[in-house]
């Protein structure tokens, strides 16, 4: 049937996604369609108790590019989206319901979804499994290695992988392995939907954001307790260093912008460390884009530990920057896998740090600077899927790693590698060894017993 008519499903968790979306959408990079969908995920542990995509701030900006708004959580509740997938079996009844509740009828599905590797997006693909997808990027993940092995049944469905262009000329590691096409959505058009939320922001809806201090530095709070990266007490002193840190570089006047999930506790923490500071403290409690208070207030410093944001301040709004807390992240993010390691080692390698009051908070570098780096890492992350980056990885390790390198590396990574810097260089010999390698092998598996055996009496 070559006219059926077209559907093209857009699946967001984020405002921020979403806008990455409008701006796609303005700039003309999709094919003409019969009807454009956008279905809503909410992602948040307890959705019950978080609000909803499109009750935030500006989302109304938003909606008329598109013909309905659909919610996912409803779609399959009781079911959680991030640990939701049908069984092999039931996938044709689910498709056939879908098409029903969403009158579909016998259209050509496309799928525009994010974060592919995992649920919701990985059910949705399953859901529809003759429908074409493309894969948009909403942060710096996109710079990273796929964080698992795809399905070649989903991975070969890819077409593109749409991306901000976050760090200039620095080209996406992540879904190269299927040979997906990544593009570069336009800054001016993503920028100009921005503008958007902001001008929604300014009405009395958001009162909070009416009598912002101008050129006040701007704090970006993460919720990485929640993560289990750092203990809520370690989140808490993260925040303080950052008020400190702003002070230390002579700011008096300090807006906080909180993770929506986080307690308000550490606001309150936050609040009693600069009366004795004796600062201005102004913490947010509507749920906006960090890039809406960009253009309310224009900082005169943004400071995070390594969100997304910082990267669009210093990249898109010219905005100095710095970053703390990214050496400690750098070690405790475990395994080495976790998908959190290349923007950690981007905002640590292109963002100064907050704490060097000697250097002056700039703006982000170009691919240059990391292009190497992020083959390196991201070759020791995922080493199976991108076999092609080991050359790469080599040759960045013997020239660059150093007293500075070291910390986006672990040594137990690079033995098990055998990439340089794993040993001493009189040693290097060894890893290329296959007696060596075998002995060392048999050592590991006699040690393995013996500690089972001791674990048993």
């Amino acid at each position: 049937m070559p006219n059926r008519p077209r559907t093209q499903i857009f699946m967001a968790s984020t405002l921020y996604g979403a806008a990455t979306l409008a701006a796609a959408l303005d700039a003309d990079g999709f094919a003409p369609a019969d009807r454009r969908l956008l279905l809503l995920s909410n992602n948040a542990t307890t959705p019950e108790t978080t609000p909803s995509l499109d009750t935030m701030p500006g989302f109304e900006r938003l909606r008329g590019r598109f013909d309905r708004v659909l919610s996912w959580n409803e779609t399959i509740s009781p079911f959680h989206p991030g640990g939701w997938s049908p069984r092999a079996d039931d996938v044709p009844l689910w498709e056939r319901y879908l098409r029903l509740l969403w009158g579909l009828g016998d259209s050509q599905v496309e799928l525009i979804v994010e974060s592919i590797q995992v649920n919701p997006a990985m059910a949705l693909a399953q859901l529809f499994p003759d429908a074409p997808i493309d894969v948009y990027a909403d942060g710096l993940m996109s710079y990273g290695p796929t964080r698992n092995k795809l399905d070649p049944l989903i991975g070969t469905r890819i077409n593109r992988l749409l991306h901000l262009d976050l760090v200039p000329g620095l080209a996406p590691l992540l879904l190269t392995e299927f040979d997906v096409e990544p593009q570069t959505v336009p800054t001016d058009a993503f920028t100009k939907v921005l503008a958007e939320l902001a001008d929604d922001s300014a009405e009395p809806a958001v009162p909070d954001l009416q009598d912002l201090p101008e050129g006040a530095a701007l704090l970006l709070g993460q919720y990485l307790s929640a993560l289990g990266i750092l203990t809520p007490d370690e989140e808490e002193e993260l925040h303080v260093r950052m008020v400190r840190g702003a002070v230390a570089r002579g700011h008096r006047e300090i807006v906080f912008k909180p993770h929506p999930s986080a307690p308000a506790r550490w606001s309150r923490m936050l609040e009693r460390e600069a009366e004795k500071l004796d600062i201005e403290l102004t913490v947010l409690d509507s749920p906006v884009l960090a890039e809406v208070l960009y253009q309310r207030m224009r900082p005169a410093l943004v400071v995070g530990c390594f969100s997304t944001a910082l990267l669009t301040a210093a990249t898109f709004y010219d905005l100095p920057t710095a970053r703390t807390g990214t050496g400690l992240l750098l070690e405790r993010l475990t395994p080495y896998q976790n998908s959190n390691r290349i923007p950690v080692t981007l905002v640590d390698a292109l963002v100064p740090d907050l704490e060097d009051t000697g250097e002056r908070p700039r703006a982000a570098a170009g691919a240059d600077t990391v292009e190497g780096l992020v083959a390196a890492v991201g070759y020791a992350m995922q080493h199976q899927i991108y076999p092609e980056l080991r050359p790469a990885a080599e040759r960045y390790l013997a020239a660059h790693l150093d007293q500075r390198t070291w910390r986006y590396f672990k040594r137990r990574r690079l033995t098990s590698l055998a990439l340089p810097g794993a040993i001493p260089s009189q040693l290097s010999f060894i890893p290329r060894n296959a007696t060596v390698r075998r002995v060392a092998r048999r050592a590991r598996a006699v040690q393995r017993r013996l500690k089972k055996r001791a674990a048993f009496g």
